[in-house]
C-alpha cells in the first residue's frame, strides 16, 4: 500500500536555460493544485453542522446526541492527521492528497444516499470517524508540498496564502450545502426537509475538483528536473547552506525533530485552546442563531458563511504582521489576535435576541481573527523542523487541536449546554481564548530558523 504513495524520483536536471521558467510555472501551478484540493476538504468535512438543526426538528435528536457523533470527527481527523503525517513525509503529495479527497467525497455520498446513516448515533458516528479518518490526508502532503517549492523567507506569506483554501471552502461549503437541500427536499426517497442535499452535492464538487488537483500537483523540485527550492533561489535555513533534502526515518522525524523538540509542544498545546474556540464557535453556530437569537435556517448558514470568508483577510493581515512588523516572530501576532476574539465572543454572547446585525458583524470578527492564529501554529510548525520532517510536525499540533480541542467544542460543548444553558458554553469558549493569548505569549520571542538550527 505505501509502495503505491512513494515520492517521485529525482530525474536528470533540465537545461540551465529552462530551469527559470519551468519553475515559476510549475510553482504556481502546484499552489493552485494544493489550494483547490484543500479547499474541497473542506466543503466535505463539516457537512453534519448543517445538518443538525434539521435532524434536531425532524427527527428528534438532542445537541448531546449530535454532539457526540459529531465529536467522531474530531476523534479521527486528530489520530489521522498525525499517523497520515508521518506516512505523506515519505509519499508523493500527488497521489496521497488526491486519495483522501476521493475517499471523503465516496463517504459524503454514502452518508447522503444511505437512508440509514440518522437511524442511529452509533452509525452516524461511524461514518462520519471514516469521513474524519481520510481528512486527514489533506493537510500534511500540502504541507509537503509548501516546504519543497518556497524557501524559508517567502513561506510565511505563501503559507498564509494557502491557508485561506479552507476559509473558501468553508465558506461555500455552507450555500453549497443548502442548495443540495433545495435540490433534494421532496424528492422521493429522501425526507421532507432534503438534508441528504447537505451531503450529496459537496461531495460531488469535491470529486471534479480532485481530478483538477490530480493534474496539477507534482512532487519535489528534483523529481521534475529542477534544483532544490533553496539553491534556486540561494535561501537557506542556515549559514552552512543545508536544505535537508535527504528522506528521513519515521525513527529520526519523530524522536530528533519532532517529539523531543519543546516549541513544537508548546503550539500544539495551544492549539487545543485556538480549535475549542474555532470550531466551539463555527459547529454551534447554526444551532445557537436558530434557538437563541431567532435566526432561520438560511440566515444561520449565512453566517456560517460569513464567518469562514472572514478568515481570509485575517490570516493574510496576520501573517503579513507577524512577517514584517514583528519580523518573523509568530508569537504576538497570535497573542493580539486571541485577546480580539476574546472581546468578539463576548460581544456576541451577551448580545440580546432582536439584534442580529451585531451578531453578524460578531460572527465575521471571531472568523476574521481567529484564522490567524490557526494559520500560525501550522507555519510554526513547519518552520521549527527540517521539511522533510513538517508534515509530522503539523500533524502533531494538528492531533492536539482535533482531539483536545475539537472534541471537547463538539461532544462536550454539546453535553454543557444541554446541563448549563449557552452561558455556560460561552464561559469555555471566553476561558479557552484566554488561555491561547497565554501560550502565545510564551512563543513572543521565538522565531523559526533558530529553532531549527538548534535541533538539526
Amino acid at each position: 500500500m505505501f509502495k503505491f504513495f512513494k515520492p517521485a524520483p529525482a530525474i536528470d536536471r533540465l537545461p540551465e536555460e529552462r530551469i527559470d521558467a519551468e519553475y515559476k510555472k510549475l510553482r504556481f501551478q502546484v499552489f493552485m493544485g494544493i489550494f483547490i484540493g484543500y479547499a474541497a476538504y473542506y466543503l466535505i468535512r463539516k457537512n453534519f453542522s448543517i445538518a443538525m438543526p434539521f435532524l434536531i426538528e425532524e427527527e428528534g435528536w438532542t445537541k448531546t446526541q449530535l454532539g457526540f457523533a459529531l465529536s467522531a470527527l474530531a476523534i479521527a481527523y486528530g489520530i489521522s492527521k498525525f499517523l497520515m503525517a508521518t506516512i505523506s513525509d515519505r509519499s508523493n503529495p500527488r497521489i496521497f492528497m488526491t486519495v483522501g479527497l476521493v475517499l471523503s467525497a465516496i463517504i459524503n455520498l454514502l452518508m447522503g444516499f444511505v437512508p440509514y446513516f440518522t437511524s442511529g448515533v452509533t452509525i452516524m458516528f461511524i461514518m462520519i470517524f471514516l469521513n474524519g479518518w481520510v481528512q486527514g490526508m489533506g493537510w500534511p502532503p500540502a504541507g509537503r508540498s509548501l516546504v519543497h517549492w518556497y524557501s524559508i523567507s517567502e513561506r510565511g506569506n505563501k503559507t498564509a496564502i494557502w491557508n485561506v483554501s479552507h476559509n473558501v471552502g468553508g465558506g461555500l461549503m455552507a450555500p453549497v450545502a443548502l442548495a443540495g437541500v433545495a435540490v433534494f427536499a421532496g424528492m422521493s426517497g429522501f425526507s421532507n426537509t432534503g438534508y441528504e442535499g447537505v451531503f450529496i452535492v459537496p461531495a460531488l464538487v469535491a470529486l471534479v475538483c480532485a481530478v483538477v488537483m490530480y493534474f496539477l500537483i507534482r512532487d519535489t523540485p528534483q523529481s521534475v528536473g529542477l534544483p532544490p527550492i533553496e539553491e534556486y533561489r540561494n535561501d537557506y535555513p542556515s549559514k552552512d547552506k543545508q536544505s535537508f533534502e535527504q528522506e528521513l526515518s519515521v525513527k529520526d522525524i519523530l524522536f530528533k525533530y519532532v517529539l523531543n523538540n519543546k516549541w513544537v509542544w508548546a503550539i500544539a498545546f495551544a492549539n487545543i485552546f485556538v480549535y475549542f474556540v474555532r470550531y466551539g464557535v463555527l459547529d454551534w453556530a447554526p444551532t445557537y442563531l436558530s434557538e437563541e437569537k431567532d435566526f432561520n435556517v438560511k440566515e444561520a448558514g449565512l453566517a456560517y458563511f460569513l464567518y469562514e470568508w472572514a478568515g481570509i483577510p485575517g490570516t493574510l493581515l496576520c501573517g503579513w504582521l507577524s512577517d514584517k512588523l514583528f519580523k518573523g516572530r509568530r508569537g504576538p501576532a497570535g497573542f493580539v489576535f486571541m485577546v480580539g476574539v476574546l472581546v468578539a465572543v463576548l460581544i456576541y454572547w451577551f448580545n440580546p435576541a432582536g439584534n442580529p446585525m451585531i451578531d453578524m458583524i460578531c460572527l465575521v470578527a471571531i472568523g476574521f481573527l481567529i484564522y490567524g492564529p490557526v494559520m500560525l501554529i501550522g507555519l510554526q510548525a513547519l518552520d521549527f523542523v527540517p521539511k522533510k520532517a513538517a508534515g509530522t510536525a503539523a500533524g502533531l499540533t494538528g492531533f492536539f487541536g482535533y482531539i483536545f480541542g475539537t472534541l471537547t467544542a463538539n461532544a462536550l460543548m454539546g453535553f454543557v449546554v444541554d446541563a448549563g444553558g449557552w452561558d455556560a458554553g460561552f464561559m469555555l469558549l471566553a476561558g479557552s481564548c484566554v488561555l491561547a493569548a497565554l501560550i502565545f505569549a510564551l512563543t513572543w520571542n521565538v522565531r523559526g530558523q533558530e529553532v531549527v538550527k538548534k535541533y538539526s
